[in-house]
């Protein structure tokens, strides 16, 4: 049944508006539903953000899109399932507004701002406690971090105490949304290359001379601050284009880079230039997405998942607080006992880069004639003795989490190995392979996935790669002592 009418807003001189929806109760919510669908097909298909209202023109609900017919639309569409809450808005909903971005990231900032202000009925009320999201640029580390928080205030709970990091520290939100946000930041970092690490950097410490970087420097995600590879100078600059890239339009934004840029060489300020160069051209491929074509094709027959779907499944399978950034697997080969060796795979938001892998051959045991070692437990001892030498005595960072291939003994023979370092890493786990069950370091009981979840078929991945790769080495190697080469 329709509603009451609800009288039609004139405008100043008597006129209905051209685009104004019909007067409120004159419509069935199907009639309704449909001219909603319809306006929504209709919208560009750009980046933005979309405000639903009542007939009295109240906001509902403000949400984003990375391009708003698509979602928009889906709200209105007969098959929709938008749960309980969502669908009672449906019964409220008279029309929308719209306000296209240049980016999906300028998109969620204005989503954040905007429920701020509004605070929508039909939106999670967004309130200064840890329930929400926030993004903290710290300043006062000579290297400034940027990271995500729920603990905006940065108080112990325990001690009452505020954390250092937090002290003067620049914090924006709440957020609507975790996963997004945490993206933002992830993209982000590939223009303005800030660290996310928790070290504590002091400039001209005589040890960072010594500290080798994380992964994230080989990819060109980090400068590197860890081991002063960039001036303070050079690296606060950064992180202020960072700040002002939040509150700024990217078209502006791109604008006054390109002025500073002409400033710099006008200047002869070769190498200053070419970094503003560099942001401008990674800024104005934000915006670019991947295709099927442009991923790895795993040696498996595991198939293709989404490496940022993968990660994020993962972290929430495992319990982890912080984003999977690294994952490195280890996996050891041999012939009974002979030419065994070990491998040692590296995979970065999702995906191998190869640039990472290491091979082992084991030589600090053999308990068979002839010089041959048949032992996976010591050989896995020895490998991971060797590969984190340097991260167990606080030389480098160990990766988010350490993939052992097989079951909770090889688990054990790597924790035995890692008890003689100094440092400990954060995540330790092993994969079983007939029944896929993940043992994780300090859990009695093995988790158990779904074969279809994306966090155990990204373990997979990682794991028949290690695989693989312990293989091909192991068959050169007998390839080599068979034909005397």
């Amino acid at each position: 049944m329709p509603d009451d009418p609800d009288p039609i807003q004139l405008d100043e001189e008597g006129f209905q508006p051209a685009d104004a929806p019909p007067a409120w109760g004159t419509e069935s919510r199907a009639e309704r539903l449909g001219r909603l669908l319809k306006s929504a097909r209709g919208l560009p298909p750009v980046p933005g953000v979309y405000l639903m209202k009542d007939h009295k023109g109240v906001v509902l609900y403000v949400g984003k899109a990375a391009n708003l017919p698509d979602r928009v639309a889906s709200y209105f569409v007969p098959s929709a399932d938008l749960g309980p809450k969502k669908g009672r808005m449906l019964d409220e909903v008279h029309s929308f507004d719209y306000l296209p971005t240049e980016t999906e990231w300028e998109a969620l900032l204005t989503e954040n701002r905007l429920i701020k202000d509004i605070r929508p009925a039909y939106n999670e009320r967004l309130v200064d406690d840890k329930s929400f999201p926030y993004l903290v640029v710290t300043r006062n580390e000579d290297y400034p971090r940027v990271f995500v928080t729920r603990n905006p205030t940065g108080i112990d709970e325990k001690t009452g105490e505020q954390y250092p990091e937090m002290r003067n520290a620049r914090v924006f939100g709440p957020f609507a949304n975790a996963g997004a946000l945490r993206e933002a930041v992830q993209t982000l970092q590939r223009v303005f290359k800030y660290r996310t690490c928790k070290l504590d950097i002091v400039a001209g410490d005589p040890k960072n001379r010594y500290f080798r970087p994380c992964l994230l420097h080989a990819i060109g995600q980090c400068t590197a601050p860890c081991n002063e590879s960039i001036s303070v100078t050079a690296y606060g600059q950064d992180i202020e284009r960072f700040v002002k890239f939040l509150g700024t339009k990217r078209s502006t934004m791109l604008r006054e880079m390109r002025q500073e840029m002409e400033e710099a060489s006008k200047a002869l300020a070769f190498e200053k230039a070419a970094a503003l160069r560099d942001q401008i051209i990674a800024i104005e491929k934000l915006s670019d997405r991947g295709q099927r074509s442009d991923q790895w094709q795993p040696e498996t027959e595991i198939g293709y998942i989404d490496p940022e779907k993968g990660t994020r499944a993962l972290q929430k399978a495992l319990g982890m607080d912080r984003l999977i950034r690294c994952i490195e697997g280890f996996d050891i080969a041999h012939l009974q006992g002979g030419e065994t060796v070990g491998s040692k795979v590296c995979f970065i938001d999702g995906k191998p880069f190869k640039d990472a892998y290491r091979r082992y051959r084991i030589r600090s045991f053999t308990n068979l004639p002839g010089g041959r070692a048949n032992d996976d437990y010591n050989s896995l001892r020895e490998v991971v003795s060797r590969r984190y030498r340097e991260a167990g005595a606080g030389h480098e960072l160990y990766p988010d989490v350490i993939l052992i291939d097989g079951g909770l003994g090889q688990l054990h023979a790597a924790l035995e190995a890692f008890e003689t370092l100094d440092v400990q890493p954060p995540m330790v786990i092993s994969i079983a392979k007939k029944e896929e069950l993940v043992y994780v370091q300090r859990e009695k009981e093995p988790i158990r996935l779904s074969r279809s979840n994306a966090g155990l078929r990204l373990l997979q991945q990682v794991r028949d790669e290690a695989h693989r790769f312990a293989q091909h080495y192991h068959h050169i190697l007998r390839r080599k002592k068979t034909l005397g080469e």
